[in-house]
C-alpha cells in the first residue's frame, strides 16, 4: 500500500514518540542496575551516571552475605505470589461471571456492594486488630496472602465487563439449553475464553503480592518469615541505624555501601517482574483494553 506524505510523516512521529516512551522506561533501570555495581565512594561523590569511574560489587556481597536467610525470604515470596495470585483469579471469577449475568437476582445490589468497598473501609487499626486476634494469621504464611490483595474491587467489576462484552450471551443459553448448569458453563466457557482477563488480573494481583512489604510489616515479627521485599526493607532500616549510631567504628560505617545497596536491593527486587512480565504482555494488552470497555 502507498502511503501518502502525510501518513509517512504521522508514521515517523508516532515511531519517535514510541522510542521515547521506551527510553523513559528502559533508562532508569540501566541507571538502576549501574549504581548498583557502582563503587560505593564514586557513587557519593560524583553521583548517579550510566558509565560509572570505578565498579564495585560491595552492595551485592552485602545481600549474599546472608544468602541462606534471602533465598528463604525469595521462597515465600514466590510461594505467597502464586497461591495468592491463583486464589485472587479464583475468587475474583467466581463472583465477576454472576454480576455478569442480567437475570441475577439482586445483581445491582451486589454490584452495588462491591463497588462500595472501593470507595470505604474499615481502616488500619480495626484491620489490624480482626486479622491478628479474630482470624489469627500473625507470623503465619496468610499474612501475606489475605490482608488487602486477597480481592481487589477494581478486579472484579474489570472481570465482569469482560465477560459481558466479550463472550456473547448466546454461548450461555445455547449451553443452558443443553443441560448446562452455570458451574459447568463456568468452567467450559467462561475460563478457556477469559484468558486475557485472566492473565491481566492475575498480573495485577501477582505484582501486589510480590512487591507487597506492610504486610510483613504489620503482621510478621519473625525473621525466618520475612518475604524478600520486608527482608529488604529491614536492610535498610539496619543501614540507616548503624549509619546514624553516633559510637560506631568510623572505618566499618565508611566500608558500608548506604547508597549503593539501595539501588542493588530495588534491582534483586524488581528482576524477577523484569523477566515474566513480557511473556505475558500480549494477554495483558487484550485484557486491559477489552476490560475496560463500559459495559
Amino acid at each position: 500500500m502507498i502511503k501518502s506524505r502525510g501518513e509517512k510523516i504521522y508514521q515517523v512521529v508516532i515511531n519517535i514518540i514510541l522510542v521515547i516512551v521506551t527510553l523513559c522506561m528502559i533508562l532508569p533501570l540501566v541507571l538502576l542496575f549501574m549504581c548498583s555495581i557502582t563503587e560505593e565512594n564514586t557513587l557519593v561523590a560524583n553521583g548517579y551516571s550510566f558509565f560509572p569511574a570505578k565498579f564495585g560489587f560491595e552492595a551485592y556481597a552485602y545481600i549474599m552475605q546472608n544468602y541462606a536467610t534471602v533465598f528463604r525470604a525469595y521462597g515465600i515470596t514466590i510461594l505467597v505470589t502464586v497461591v495468592g495470585t491463583l486464589t485472587n483469579i479464583i475468587i475474583t471469577s467466581m463472583l465477576a461471571f454472576p454480576l455478569s449475568i442480567e437475570k441475577l437476582p439482586g445483581r445491582k445490589f451486589f454490584s452495588f456492594f462491591v463497588f462500595f468497598t472501593m470507595l470505604f473501609n474499615g481502616g488500619l487499626v480495626p484491620s489490624y486488630i480482626m486479622w491478628t486476634t479474630q482470624i489469627g494469621v500473625k507470623n503465619t504464611i496468610w499474612a501475606y496472602i489475605l490482608p488487602n490483595f486477597l480481592m481487589s474491587a477494581f478486579n472484579v467489576i474489570l472481570m465482569r465487563t469482560y465477560f459481558r462484552t466479550s463472550i456473547p450471551s448466546t454461548l450461555y443459553e445455547a449451553a443452558q439449553v443443553d443441560g448446562a448448569t452455570y458451574f459447568r458453563v463456568y468452567k467450559s466457557l467462561v475460563i478457556p475464553l477469559g484468558k486475557p482477563i485472566f492473565v491481566t488480573v492475575g498480573l495485577f494481583s501477582g505484582l501486589g503480592y510480590w512487591n507487597d512489604w506492610t504486610n510483613g510489616l504489620y503482621y510478621i515479627t519473625k525473621s525466618n518469615m520475612l518475604s524478600i521485599q520486608a527482608l529488604l526493607n529491614k536492610m535498610i532500616q539496619d543501614i540507616q541505624a548503624l549509619a546514624s549510631m553516633s559510637t560506631a567504628d568510623s572505618g566499618a560505617l565508611l566500608a558500608l555501601p548506604a547508597v549503593s545497596i539501595r539501588m542493588a536491593i530495588a534491582f534483586v527486587a524488581i528482576l524477577p517482574i523484569l523477566i515474566i512480565y513480557p511473556f505475558l504482555e500480549k494477554y495483558f494488552a487484550s485484557g486491559i483494553m477489552l476490560g475496560a470497555v463500559k459495559g
